[in-house]
């Protein structure tokens, strides 16, 4: 992938880990980041205060999409300032499931689907969130967390990485490609056009 993050000046502060659950009140309002891009009606009706105390249970939530199991982390010197949230495609039809008693607590019934559409393809890890705290943008954050993941992901047997990007977010489609990811289809999630792009590892 690219090389940028050694040239971080705070590179002596940087460490990619597992997320843990201790690192809820830090790594919710990142996946927020992804929530608001999203557009998602259910959840921009809600105040964050509210909001986050939901997500933030649900981060503890071991089998869910957002859970810490599924989350790098980033920590910069001020904390944890970047995020990675990934599983396999053979994850992702439960993947929810463990958040459906919170439901409720977004204003929705016990059986609605919040992440209705498939995002990745059979074979695939899925990076379904990539995001880093607006204050550390343009450190080389998002591209130490792309090359984070590798080198463990390989050792599980892992030999494709998927992705969606937002057609209405070039700056993030670049980053990709210059980390070695290619378009491969096109696919709705909710109300935007994205494009799926995958990179063999």
């Amino acid at each position: 992938c690219c090389g940028d993050a050694g040239r971080n000046a705070a590179a002596a502060t940087i460490m990619i880990r597992p997320s843990k659950p201790e690192d809820a009140a830090q790594v919710v309002p990142l996946i927020d980041l992804v929530f608001e891009e999203m557009e998602i009606p259910a959840l921009m009706r809600m105040g964050k205060p509210a909001l986050y105390k939901v997500f933030e249970q649900a981060f503890k939530l071991p089998k869910y999409r957002y859970g810490y199991p599924q989350t790098t982390v980033h920590v910069g010197s001020q904390g944890v300032d970047g995020i990675l949230v990934g599983y396999p495609h053979e994850a992702e039809a439960h993947i929810d499931d463990a958040f459906k008693p919170l439901l409720p607590s977004v204003g929705l019934p016990i059986d609605h689907e919040l992440f209705p559409d498939v995002e990745s393809d059979p074979g695939e890890w899925y990076i379904d969130t990539l995001a880093v705290a607006e204050v550390a943008q343009h450190h080389g954050i998002g591209t130490a967390l792309l090359n984070g993941i590798v080198a463990p992901l390989k050792t599980q047997g892992v030999t494709l990485l998927s992705l969606n990007v937002d057609q209405t977010n070039p700056h993030a489609e670049h980053l990709y490609r210059k980390c070695g990811f290619k378009k491969t289809r096109e696919l709705m999630i909710g109300s935007h056009r994205y494009n799926h792009m995958t990179k063999a590892i």
